[in-house]
């Protein structure tokens, strides 16, 4: 080997090459190897500082589960998520205090008051109305909206054919009209027995006759022109003119009477303010405010779930009329104008909506004074100014 190498230098040096070679790339795939270690261990306690931090922070925010029913435009629903005035004001109060809510639904306020009572839920958060039968088994805030009770019923149209029939029979005009189909019936047959006799072109054959006659007498009766061929000269004219006025008295009864009723009932079943509300059947929410004031007031009532099973019902007449918060009925009648509803008189049982928790609980204190935060800073008007514009 040492032979080799002393006659040919020239190997020697490209075997030391090739060896400092090998050796440098072994010391690069080393130093890369000690690089990404490097990097994974930063990069993995940065991650696990990262979780600790997040950990920490959830652990200082307290849980809460608060009952929401939905009430557009205060509590509104979609796939789940929430939104609404009420829900707004709540997010903004729950983040200045570090609380992380859960929102659990409930299908009537009724439901909702009681769940919030034996604690099921930590708060209440609707329109709901702070009342002195609720504030006894609830621990309320500081109040956040004013408002109060109106009534919804279908728009203003003629009175149903039921009614009107009813209102004939009762005023009676029915009985009436009972005597003026027999005068008609009556007239019809001797009218056709007459010119069976005295008009040889008279159909010979009995129900031709018979519908001749009976449309020469409607003729009259309705339009007050007489038809039939005149027999007997001037006599026949002048029983022809009595005729007529017989006729165009008969109109003007029907008409008349007809026009009258539909008034009337229209005027009896109207419904524009509370005072219209005695003897008839209001829709109410289950466990709301108006249910309570108008049992109160001694109105008769029926409770439903929501707003749209109250509205089905007056849809179908099974009530007269909706008695709820002004500001609920409003916004549905602005967005379903294809149900043909209005909103009739004026404000009336004025209340005002609070947020509501377990009696003794220690977020009312906190809760309200963040509420009264954001009413001194404007914060509270401009939800309102974003729901409802500058309606009042």
């Amino acid at each position: 080997m040492s032979f080799l190498n002393s006659h040919h230098p020239e190997i020697d040096v490209e075997n030391r090459l090739r060896i400092s070679s090998v050796s440098t790339a072994r010391t690069s795939r080393s130093l890369g190897f000690l690089t990404l270690l490097c990097l994974s261990l930063m990069l993995g306690a940065g991650q696990k500082a990262q979780a600790q931090a997040d950990a920490g922070a959830d652990e200082g925010r307290r849980s809460v589960d608060v009952g929401v029913y939905v009430s557009p435009p205060f509590v509104s629903e979609e796939s789940g998520k929430y939104d609404g005035m009420a829900i707004d004001l709540w997010e903004i109060v729950a983040g200045k205090l570090g609380l992380a809510t859960r929102y659990v639904a409930f299908t009537n306020l009724k439901d909702l008051v009681e769940a919030t009572r034996t604690g099921q839920v930590d708060a209440a958060v609707t329109n709901l109305t702070i009342t002195h039968k609720r504030a006894g088994i609830l621990s309320y805030t500081q109040p956040w909206y004013d408002t109060g009770l109106r009534i919804m019923v279908p728009e203003s149209g003629s009175a149903g054919i039921q009614s009107v029939i009813t209102g004939l029979r009762n005023a009676g005009h029915l009985r009436a009209y009972a005597w003026l189909a027999f005068v008609i019936v009556l007239a019809t047959i001797l009218i056709t027995l007459f010119d069976r006799r005295f008009d040889r072109d008279f159909p010979r054959r009995w129900r031709e006759g018979l519908a001749e006659s009976f449309y020469q007498v409607m003729s009259v009766a309705t339009s007050g022109k007489a038809t039939r061929k005149n027999l007997f000269g001037w006599q026949g004219r002048i029983w022809s003119a009595i005729w007529m006025v017989f006729g165009v008295a008969v109109v003007a009864y029907i008409t008349s009477s007809v026009t009258s009723v539909m008034t009337a009932v229209s005027i009896e079943q109207g419904v524009t303010s509370l005072a219209d509300l005695p003897g008839k059947t209001s829709g109410v929410f289950t466990g709301s405010a108006s249910e309570d004031y108008l049992n109160e007031i001694g109105i008769g009532t029926h409770s439903y779930p929501g707003l749209g099973e109250a509205v089905a019902a007056l849809e179908a007449g099974r009530i007269e009329a909706i008695v709820a918060d002004a500001p609920t009925l409003e916004h549905y009648v602005h967005v379903h104008p294809q149900q043909e509803m209005e909103v009739v008189g004026s404000l009336f049982h004025p209340n005002k909506y609070g947020f509501a928790f377990p009696l003794e609980s220690d977020l009312t204190t906190p809760v309200t004074l963040e509420i009264l935060s954001l009413q001194e800073s404007g914060a509270v008007e401009e939800l309102r100014l974003e729901y409802f514009g500058n309606a009042l």
